[in-house]
């Protein structure tokens, strides 16, 4: 339920890891312009602008790599035999190691949140340097040894992280002209007080407002300070531009409060964060309200958050993923082959199904069907006696070999490991089409599609034949995001083969 705090934002439901940045707009000075105050070309979806997001975890991991190389070389240069190193002289360069890995987190050194990133870095670089070289002379002073040691291990640690921390701001810089750190909003509601946003979001250039939702058609403006108005709230269930959208916004006057629940209520249905705007009474208030939209460019590294979880969702997909591609790589050649010989047409079958976020990616599999028999809009499910299977298609759909190819996907973060399946855009249940049976159906967006998932291992698998069908699967999927962690994730992975090849008649 949406809280009536006296805070101007209160927030309905958080769908993914904070977003937040700023980048270089230009500003349409004349307000009829049909373009809006964005590019179209810059916007970004939310999983291209995930990536980038997670970087500081990455740069953290290559800081501490970095700290631990400068320290081995430094103890070697100082004991040829490393291994025989003295613990006088092994602690407090190991000390001094630690020191700066938290001095870095601690001075803000991954939040990026300076215009010129790359003073700020080299300065926390330094600081960080001083406070590890500190760490490390007093414990030398304290076991009466020489501090050289200190000394050396603070050169070699300043031109190490310096040199990494410029690169870093470098791709910061870049990301954030690119766009790639922009947060994307679209507004319910052409109101006086969208209109304020907007014109502050413009001089500011924090935020980027891609477009407008107004119910009001015969009273709503073509556009509020160059941003159109595209529509009415239920178009926006529907519409290409949520694939971009980090937050939406309703700017609808607090007092009509039935009208407000009436649209969270219709906007639940969205795998997207709805926040409330209510009238500011100062510009401290609106710059509040930016400041919540737009947030930090990098959410911050704390032990646990959703964007920590978000990276190590990602790593794992990558290592496991990229791994499972090498040592499968022979036996989706073998399938390749077979496909190829069975019957004429491609090797692969492509189709657009439904990712993270609601947008819309293209999914590889092996074909399994006859090509001229292909449905690439599921608009006719496969039943156990589906005349357009081939003879290799029965066996590799029985086994699940069809979906190897999207480890593509995986490896090009279109997809993970695991998650809920990627349904076919436009997918249907009997005459109807599946989104339209479970009013939580979008909410399986909120995650990226996987080749395997808790649904998966639970019997959910393959066609949906009925609206039962539909809601089971949804329910568990919504089960797993809840859920989700480095843990269940692997267990869920080491039981889908067994789960598969156990279950040899359903219907794949």
């Amino acid at each position: 339920m949406t809280s009536t705090t006296p805070d101007i934002l209160a927030r309905k439901a958080v769908a993914e890891p904070a977003r937040g940045g700023a980048e270089k707009t230009r500003e349409v000075r004349s307000p009829g312009s049909r373009r809006g105050p964005f590019r179209p070309e810059m916007w970004r979806s939310l999983r291209q602008r995930e990536g980038v997001r997670l970087a500081p975890h990455l740069f953290r991991l290559i800081d501490l790599a970095l700290l631990a190389a400068v320290t081995v070389a430094v103890l070697a240069r100082l004991a040829p035999e490393l291994a025989a190193a003295p613990l006088a002289l092994a602690g407090p360069l190991a000390l001094a190691a630690a020191a700066a890995a938290a001095g870095l987190k601690a001075s803000g050194a991954y939040a990026f949140r300076s215009a010129r990133p790359e003073l700020h870095q080299l300065g926390r670089a330094a600081a960080a340097t001083l406070i590890g070289a500190g760490a490390a002379g007093a414990a030398f002073l304290f076991l009466g040894s020489d501090t050289d040691a200190a000394a050396l291990w603070a050169s070699a640690a300043f031109l190490a992280l310096g040199g990494a921390h410029l690169i870093y701001a470098g791709l910061v810089r870049r990301w954030r002209e690119g766009g790639l750190l922009t947060s994307s909003v679209v507004v319910v509601g052409a109101t006086k007080e969208a209109e304020t946003l907007i014109t502050r979001a413009l001089e500011q250039r924090r935020l980027a407002v891609l477009g407008i939702f107004d119910d009001r058609r015969g009273r709503a403006p073509e556009n509020l300070a160059g941003v159109p108005v595209l529509g009415g709230s239920q178009e926006l269930l529907t519409h290409r531009l949520t694939a971009y959208v980090d937050r939406i916004v309703i700017a609808v006057a607090p007092a009509a409060q039935a009208r407000v629940r009436e649209l969270i209520t219709r906007l639940s249905a969205l795998p997207t964060e709805v926040t409330l705007l209510f009238d500011p009474r100062a510009d401290q208030d609106l710059d509040a309200a930016l400041d919540r939209l737009a947030g930090p460019a990098f959410a911050p590294l704390e032990p646990v958050n959703p964007a920590r979880r978000a990276f190590n969702k990602r790593m794992q997909d990558l290592l496991i993923g990229g791994l499972a591609l090498i040592l499968l790589a022979p036996v989706m050649a073998l399938v390749a082959l077979a496909v190829r010989l069975d019957s004429p047409g491609p090797i692969f079958f492509r189709q657009r199904r439904h990712g993270f976020n609601h947008e819309e990616i293209v999914v590889w599999k092996f074909r399994s069907m006859r090509h001229e028999a292909a449905d690439a809009t599921a608009a006719r499910q496969v039943t156990s006696d589906d005349d357009r299977v081939t003879r290799v298609g029965r066996f590799i759909r029985a086994t699940s070999l069809d979906e190897l190819p999207q480890l593509l996907n995986v490896i090009t973060g279109e997809m993970s490991l695991v998650g809920p399946r990627p349904h076919a855009v436009g997918m249907k249940t009997g005459d109807v089409e599946s989104a339209k049976l479970v009013a939580d159906y979008a909410w399986r967006h909120r995650i990226k599609p996987g080749l395997t998932g808790w649904a998966a291992i639970h019997g959910s698998r393959g066609p949906l034949h009925t609206p039962e069908d539909v809601r089971r699967r949804v329910k568990l999927d919504i089960e797993y995001i809840e859920r989700q962690s480095l843990w269940l994730d692997l267990r869920i992975m080491a039981v889908t083969l067994p789960v598969l090849l156990g279950d040899r008649l359903a219907v794949r």
